[in-house]
């Protein structure tokens, strides 16, 4: 993942009817921080760029309803925390999206702010910090994009993708989320787990050494321009990339057959953030129904799916649940430090015995 005025003194009732369900029966203190956050109207984030699982439509709907201005800073999972706490005091950031294992880590580093929105409940206990440090908004499925034009038997299992010729893209391993969990979820269809990527890295070094493998986060672009056989990426992103471009219909998006991981991002804010009341707002609507099937648009699995409604538009264009019966979640307290480890490792098992 690579990935900002109104007055203070504008009343309440202004655009109320504009507002979501959960808004228009809003407590005192949601009342409350609407009207601090119109005051800020601004909101910088990092990781969530537009085209990332229809963050565009948050950002519109949050100027629309409470005239926020929105910016953001596309950067990994392990840049957006870096940066946080490298400015602490100075801060330029309000609000981060980081894959699931790197909420952990920036709640140990001290650069979070605590807040529960009003669907906390509905939030799985696995998927959220007991303080509301950190929660997933949305979840995500290791995919293959396979560009079909340019692969005559397409791979549906890591075992036919590194026994093939075919040019692989994973992205920034170490750095970025989703590449992290391709590595993962490589090791589970090769028998390893969170502990025991060596099968993976056994296999990326091999295509590493054969110049087929490709370590630049995807992109749509790079999906047009067929810069990869098979791009290695999240269900949604993989799915939303070829919504984007001409030549869509060249790739096909599917889960591999041998095994996958599900996993999902984070909102993380900013302990130290200058607009704080907007940041949390975001939160509130990022995990309000609304907020929710924008990122189901944007092909996401919502975190409150079981609380939601899914327009029959939406569940067509999601890939056949049929095809994530051997992926399984990932173990987050076991993951968030093991990861730690695989930098080195894939610099030490990958990238050096492909010089």
């Amino acid at each position: 993942m690579q990935r900002r005025h109104f007055s203070a003194l504008l009343p309440l009732a202004l655009g109320a009817s504009l507002r979501p369900a959960w808004a228009q029966t809003s407590t005192p203190a949601l009342a409350e921080l609407e009207r601090a956050a119109r005051t800020e109207a601004k909101l910088a984030s990092v990781g969530m760029p537009d085209d990332w699982a229809n963050w565009r439509a948050t950002w519109a709907d949050l100027k629309r309803l409470y005239g926020i201005e929105h910016v953001d800073t596309d950067m990994s999972s392990a840049e957006e925390i870096a940066k946080i706490e490298a400015e602490r005091g100075n801060a330029s950031v309000d609000i981060g999206d980081v894959g699931f294992e790197f909420g952990a880590i920036a709640k140990a580093r001290g650069v979070t702010r605590a807040y529960k929105p009003s669907t906390w409940s509905q939030v799985p206990d696995w998927a959220k910090d007991a303080d509301g440090h950190w929660m997933l908004a949305y979840t995500g499925t290791v995919a293959f994009a396979v560009n079909t034009r340019r692969v005559a038997n397409v791979p549906r299992s890591w075992k036919a993708l590194f026994e093939g010729n075919h040019r692989v893209l994973i992205g920034e391993v170490g750095r970025a989320a989703q590449s992290n969990a391709g590595i993962l979820a490589a090791a589970v269809a090769l028998g390893g787990d969170e502990t025991r990527l060596q099968p993976a890295l056994a296999q990326f070094g091999k295509i590493a050494k054969q110049h087929r493998l490709i370590t630049t986060n995807p992109s749509p672009a790079l999906m047009e321009r067929a810069e990869a056989d098979v791009f290695v990426m999240w269900d949604f992103n993989a799915l939303s990339y070829r919504d984007k471009i001409p030549n869509a219909a060249d790739y096909e998006v599917l889960i591999p057959s041998d095994g996958s991981i599900t996993s999902g991002y984070s909102t993380i804010l900013n302990k130290n953030a200058p607009h704080p009341n907007a940041a949390m707002l975001a939160r509130e609507y990022i995990f309000s129904d609304a907020g929710q099937l924008n990122l189901a648009h944007g092909n996401a699995r919502p975190i409150r799916v079981d609380h939601l409604k899914l327009p029959p538009d939406l569940q067509k264009k999601l890939v056949d649940s049929a095809q994530y019966k051997n992926a399984r979640a990932v173990r987050p307290a076991i993951w968030t430090e093991e990861v730690k480890k695989l930098p080195r490792a894939w610099q030490k098992d990958v990238m050096e015995g492909a010089q």
